[in-house]
């Protein structure tokens, strides 16, 4: 399994300005000149931020980026594989290996990555069915995946902002049982901690399990607002997170980064740790970008 070398590199993903790209109030090169104020060294890209796929528009975007010294690390793709239509989970996999093709041209040749889910935990799907289904497709895209070079990062995630339903595999033990089912050199996890938080299960166990597979990572912060408790994050909204969450500068939440940095540095981790935030400001996200170049220079350096 490929980890990179050097050392870990630092990517932007702009979760304060989902809507925005994704309704086109904002251009993607606007948001790609703002990302190179803020001190990292790589970008990751959402599906929907693009307006089309095109070999002459995918240059303007790497030429975008090139100017800005940064690097296109992943594209956050968000495959939905658990809808009980077998045509519906065959265009999702049309629309992935469309993404792997974008990511085999945007991507740095050392390491580009497509982040995979298993998809929404639609009412009346068993828990057989949805992870017979996000095995199939996952292991469906890795042959197209691995003759472009691009690997596979799944990770364990709370719900994409316009599903209507939270992630199928939230919880741990299913996350745990499609990973392990699933063996390819093109194949990881990207560990997000905020999401087991979310999960209302403890960050730090569940990266003690994944630490062998773990290519890329998700960082953030989450906060409970006043008067809520963790029981209270099982109630969200149906286009985004719970109302007792809080976002915030990476280093000064729930999470504990240093224990979660002595894990990595145990497994000699060289690739992208990406900052998803910026609900708050680019302030709070280039200070989260500082943030996690310290650890980096503390650990892993």
């Amino acid at each position: 399994m490929k980890r990179g070398s050097g050392t870990a590199k630092i990517a932007v993903f702009p979760k304060g300005f989902m809507n925005e790209l994704v309704d086109g109030s904002m251009s993607l090169f606007e948001w790609i000149e703002q990302a190179g104020t803020l001190g990292a060294d790589g970008l990751e890209l959402y599906p929907l931020f693009l307006e089309r796929t095109d070999e002459s528009y995918l240059r303007q975007i790497k030429d975008a980026a090139s100017r800005q010294c940064l690097e296109i690390s992943m594209m956050c793709s968000s495959p939905d594989f658990t809808h009980p239509d077998p045509a519906y989970r065959d265009n999702e996999l049309s629309r992935m290996k469309e993404m792997i093709e974008v990511m085999a041209y945007l991507g740095p040749p050392e390491f580009r990555s497509c982040r995979v889910l298993s998809g929404q935990n639609r009412p009346g799907v068993s828990r057989e069915d949805g992870i017979r289904w996000t095995v199939q497709g996952i292991e469906a895209l890795l042959p197209y995946a691995e003759r472009r070079s691009v690997h596979l990062v799944m990770e364990n995630h709370y719900k994409d902002g316009l599903w209507q339903y939270p992630e199928f595999a939230q919880a741990s033990d299913l996350y745990m049982e499609i990973i392990g089912q699933i063996s390819s050199p093109w194949f990881g996890v990207n560990y997000d901690p905020s999401n087991a938080i979310v999960a209302g299960e403890d960050p730090l166990e569940l990266l003690d399990r994944v630490k062998d597979r773990l290519l890329t990572m998700h960082a953030s912060d989450r906060y409970l607002k006043e008067g809520y408790t963790l029981e209270s994050l099982k109630h969200y909204s149906l286009k985004g997170y719970s109302e007792a969450l809080a976002h915030g500068v990476i280093g000064k939440g729930m999470n504990d980064y240093d224990r979660i940095f002595g894990v990595l540095r145990h497994t000699v981790f060289r690739n992208w740790i990406s900052v998803e935030d910026g609900v708050n400001g680019l302030e709070e996200m280039a200070e989260s970008v500082r943030f996690l170049r310290r650890k980096v220079g503390e650990y892993l350096s």
